[in-house]
């Protein structure tokens, strides 16, 4: 999640085109690559079809499975020519995913379900995330050790991403004064903000890794709190997923076979990641990289099972909570919203 400034709703993006001299590696043998996996990989297309991603953030773990998929030739087999937009600061992407100049987008559940409710057509066709990662961090040092004790404080939360946060003070009537952050984890780290919105895989490991030992810091899972919205699906045009239901199915397929190659071959997936992180000139360090991927293993694994799957429960719970909280006015007939990769149903 965000080390740089977020300033569109759900994800900021670039456009210009990433030039790509990523390490490849050989994949793991073919009894093993497959193991388990729940579709064929047996067969090859000769057809090419160029297609667009667009992730949420900079190049790093937490899309390993994309890179992984690109560079070890996944999404050549499934006759995918994948472009990855790059990460843009001040740069929105409403324009480009409503007029499909990118095919396929990541997003949190919630950050589409608003996306939704503001007129944009986008449907999920893969749900990755089984649990929220989000937390508050507070300093015990402050005396902010529970949930009540945020009342009247400071929280940093980042651009584009209040939407879990604002629920949650909601729920639980708290006037906490939320204060925009982008880039870095510096304003709580030099006591700007009491509270400081982070993720298991990302910031929290940081914010330890930069002075704080963990029994520095109080813990707040949104999860343990009610607020266990899932995190990243995979979303294109309701449009796109009518009219291209193959290639649709084509790319979630090579994506959760990246996944596991990934989650296979850590230490390759993180060189394929480093390179992407250099050669967009952004800071990068192994140990974290390392850290990102484990835990993305146990957010995206479900009782041993790599699932792409949306619950009517998860959605509807989200959606309600979000109407409850004035966030948004209604919520997006589920049958709608959500369009599984591996169906054509559209009634």
């Amino acid at each position: 999640m965000p080390e740089m400034n977020r300033n569109s709703i759900f994800f900021l993006i670039g456009c210009f085109t990433l030039i790509l001299s990523a390490c490849k590696f050989k994949p793991a043998a073919e009894e093993n690559q497959n193991a388990n996996l729940p579709f064929n990989t047996d067969t090859f297309r000769t057809e090419k079809r160029k297609v667009t991603f667009l992730p949420y953030w900079v190049a790093n773990a937490q899309f390993a499975g994309y890179y992984v998929a690109k560079e070890s030739g996944i999404y050549d087999k499934f006759g995918i020519d994948l472009e990855i937009i790059p990460y843009q600061p001040y740069i929105t992407s409403y324009d480009l995913v409503k007029t499909g100049k990118v095919d396929f987008a990541a997003l949190w559940l919630v950050n589409a379900i608003q996306v939704r409710t503001s007129g944009i057509d986008i449907v999920n066709i893969a749900q990755f995330s089984n649990r929220s990662s989000l937390m508050l961090l507070t300093r015990k040092s402050d005396g902010i050790n529970k949930l009540e004790d945020m009342n009247n404080k400071r929280a940093g939360i980042w651009s584009g991403f209040e939407l879990q946060p604002k629920a949650l003070f909601s729920k639980y009537n708290l006037n906490v004064t939320i204060i925009p952050i982008g880039s870095t984890n510096n304003l709580f780290l030099k006591g700007g903000v009491d509270i400081m919105a982070a993720n298991w895989f990302d910031e929290y490991h940081s914010i330890i890794n930069s002075g704080y030992n963990p029994e520095d810091l109080n813990v707040f899972f949104f999860a343990d709190y009610g607020l266990n919205f899932l995190e990243d699906g995979i979303y294109c045009l309701s449009e796109k997923k009518k009219q291209y239901p193959d290639l649709c199915a084509d790319f979630v397929k090579a994506t959760m076979e990246g996944w596991r190659l990934a989650f296979e071959n850590p230490e390759k997936a993180i060189d394929i990641v480093v390179a992407y992180s250099q050669k967009s000139n952004i800071p990068v360090n192994r140990v974290h990289q390392r850290w990102m991927i484990d835990r993305y293993r146990d957010l995206y694994f479900r009782n041993g099972q790599f699932s792409a799957t949306l619950s009517e429960n998860d959605y509807l719970f989200a959606g309600e909570i979000l109407k409850e909280s004035g966030q948004i006015s209604w919520i997006p007939p589920f049958k709608s919203f959500y369009k599984p990769y591996d169906s054509t149903d559209y009634n």
